[in-house]
């Protein structure tokens, strides 16, 4: 018997490395590309050619965070399961039920010649990195790389924006599917931990036109929220190819180009948007479920077994044998109570590799809506500002076509064709708010049909309710006109100010639900009863100058956890309860600061932060440490100010809340942007090379 176990450890043990694919690397290519760390280790890259650039991108990002490139390979390659377990399998799963190799190995070579070469330089790059670190390697036979791969990111990740996650969880959970892809319902398991968590998302992004701007400039602020660290964490660099590609901006671990910021010419940002992109169909399965009906024919469910390497500890890691099904609307997930098809944006297709970067590119208005019009991005509100002073804003998804008639909120008969079609829908469909007589837009994750203040709206009944446009408001976006809207001229002071405003509007959901925490029946309890006579006191402010600000900030996440994913209001009484339950525990008291709750926590580094969930200032989501404070994980993130002066030239300003070198606890760029962070400042982006000089730490050849 021990031998045997012995036999199977081993069996175990290496089971993984040998049978995974290795790939063929990209051609053998010399290149030309140079990279110059500026004093906060901001990569500048230089090439001769785009290719070039994206080599050095790569090779950059791995001398910064090479951990978290390797799992990003890890899942293209269905192989994350290798490395992070049993979370990594779902993954792995999800790689596979919406089949994004099968994708890009169909589709690849159709891709444009100079897309195919930024792809393979960038592939190229990060296997340059490994081969001379092969210490840092963390699975074996992942390297070397190659541009499928990287377009396998594009493939993998992009419906998982929208809340396609969402959905697969809650099928697999046998409970309620989420409502236009609110994102994770109770007792719903995740799926894949690819996307941003449907529960933390926000985002914020403003663009002012000459007209409204005090001193004639065009100015745009870019301003995510993503988590701090891990695969969809904000990396910033700025790039310069001979063959005139010049970018400032960021991107995500995987990406050969940045994914937003600005170019000479012109910017953008984004936000999530939250269209319903989803449609479910219940199938009609015969006897032994290997055929689905559909349109009185009965047609074979397509099956495939794919092995999901998953480890177990230490070496040992065990291949699991899963079934992946697909019906003529999409993947299909097999539950308790029958089979379910899916049918989602943007699906089988990687188009927005080419999309991205023919976006960089673009040298005005024209060609940046070109680039757009290749519908390759299937969900993501853009924000555009321009040198020539054009601010735009674009509702951008990939809308399903759909028939009049059905109700596609609901699951759907999947045995006709009555109610499914393929496609999407034309771009000339797609919402927009294009130079508004208000001079301004804005959007933080909410109805597009609220981003220019009254009278520069657009109109909800110029677009068809097919297209499940989301009504949605957040605080934010409430907050964010109030503000715009009460500066006649806005400055560059005043754009500052209401970036890192960190008030709550007194309409919107938010007044509601203080209105409801302070009605609530105490019961006797004395704890509740103190919370909400604290709670009149608030100025409504999460400034953290006032006593109820850490009480307040606590309930602003409550709220943020039913009203973002359109649940049912939380019990006011409960809310209450477990805050000051928690403040009572952790502090001995119901008015700690705020900074003394909320902390930036990166190393050495400890500092306090303000803000809080749904507001500008966003400290969106946390983990409670074990001296119970709040370490913040996930809200502002990049945040970059842009503006084109009179004469078109453009500068910036940026900051992160930790360094360029997150995951590298000896680099001097570990957190030498944190202090500038929570202190509201910003960085210098030393977009021009003659501007770059004087700001130079280490400049190399990789």
């Amino acid at each position: 018997m021990t031998v045997l176990l012995v036999l199977i450890a081993i069996g175990l043990a290496t089971w993984e490395p040998l049978t995974a694919a290795t790939a063929e690397a990209p051609p053998a290519h010399r290149y030309d590309t140079v990279i110059a760390r500026d004093r906060f280790g901001v990569p500048h890259i230089f090439g001769t050619t785009d290719a070039d650039v994206a080599y050095g991108i790569a090779y950059a990002h791995a001398e910064d965070d090479f951990s978290t490139l390797q799992d990003v390979v890890a899942m293209t390659r269905g192989r994350l399961g290798a490395i992070d377990g049993a979370d990594g399998a779902k993954t792995d799963y999800a790689l596979h039920l919406v089949q994004a190799r099968e994708t890009v190995d169909r589709d690849y070579m159709t891709q444009p010649a100079d897309v195919r070469a930024l792809l393979d330089g960038y592939a190229s790059g990060l296997n340059a990195y490994a081969a001379r670190h092969p210490g840092e390697v963390k699975l074996a036979r992942l390297f070397p790389v190659n541009g499928q791969d990287i377009a396998t990111g594009f493939v993998m990740r992009s419906p998982f924006f929208f809340g396609l996650d969402a959905t697969l969880g809650a099928l697999v959970g046998d409970a309620p599917l989420p409502k236009e892809s609110a994102g994770p319902q109770p007792d719903a398991p995740d799926i894949t931990p690819v996307g941003p968590d449907g529960r933390e998302n926000g985002s914020n992004a403003f663009v002012v036109a000459p007209r409204r701007s005090a001193d004639g400039f065009t100015r745009m602020v870019s301003n995510s929220h993503q988590p701090w660290r891990g695969a969809v964490a904000w990396y910033e660099l700025v790039v310069h190819s001979k063959a005139g590609w010049n970018f400032a901006g960021a991107m995500f671990p995987g990406a050969p180009y940045p994914l937003l910021g600005h170019n000479e010419h012109l910017g953008w940002t984004n936000t999530v948007n939250r269209p319903d992109l989803i449609d479910t169909y219940k199938l009609v399965l015969d006897g032994d479920g290997s055929h689905y009906r559909f349109d009185g024919q009965w047609r074979p469910l397509e099956k495939k077994t794919v092995w999901l390497p998953v480890r177990l500890w230490g070496p040992f890691v065990l291949p699991v044998p899963k079934t992946v099904y697909r019906a003529v609307q999409g993947p299909v997930i097999e539950t308790r109570s029958g089979a379910y098809a899916i049918h989602y944006a943007g699906a089988d297709q990687l188009r927005m590799v080419e999309q991205y970067y023919r976006l960089n590119r673009a040298r005005n208005f024209d060609q940046w809506q070109r680039a757009m019009a290749i519908q390759g991005v299937p969900a993501t509100n853009f924000l555009y500002a321009d040198a020539a002073g054009n601010i735009a804003y674009f509702y951008n998804a990939s809308f399903l076509k759909r028939k009049p008639g059905f109700d596609y909120s609901k699951v759907l008969p999947g045995d006709t064709s009555a109610d499914f079609e393929p496609g999407t829908v034309p771009w000339a469909m797609v919402p927009r708010n294009v130079n508004p007589r208000s001079g301004f837009l804005v959007n933080a994750n909410s109805t597009p049909f609220l981003s220019a203040g009254a009278g520069s709206e657009m109109n909800p009944a110029d677009w068809s309710p097919l297209l499940g446009i989301e009504t949605d408001t957040t605080n934010r976006d409430n907050r964010a006109l109030e503000l715009m809207g009460a500066n006649p001229k806005i400055s560059a002071e005043d754009l500052e100010r209401i970036k890192f405003d960190t008030g709550v509007s007194r309409r919107g959901w938010t007044a509601k639900w203080f209105a409801d925490l302070m009605a609530a029946d105490a019961k006797g309890d004395p704890q509740v009863a103190a919370a909400q006579a604290l709670l009149r006191q608030w100025d409504w402010n999460l400034d953290g100058k006032g006593p109820a600000d850490a009480l307040a900030a606590l309930l602003m996440k409550t709220g943020q956890s039913w009203h973002y994913p359109r649940k049912p209001e939380a019990d006011p009484r409960a809310a209450l309860g477990e805050a000051t339950a928690y403040l009572r525990r952790v502090f001995g008291r119901l008015d700690p600061p705020l900074g003394a709750m909320l902390r930036l926590r990166q190393g050495k580094v400890d500092l306090p932060l303000d803000g809080g969930p749904e507001v500008l200032r966003a400290a969106a989501n946390w983990d409670e440490a074990p001296d119970g404070r709040l370490a913040v994980k996930h809200g502002d993130s990049f945040v970059m100010f842009v503006q084109w002066d009179k004469s078109g030239r453009v500068s910036s300003r940026s900051i992160q809340p930790f360094g360029a070198a997150t995951t590298r606890p000896d680099s001097p760029h570990h957190t030498d942007q944190s202090r500038l962070f929570v202190a509201h400042e910003l960085k210098p982006v030393w977009f021009y090379p003659r501007d770059l000089k004087g700001n130079i730490e280490r400049l190399y050849r990789p």
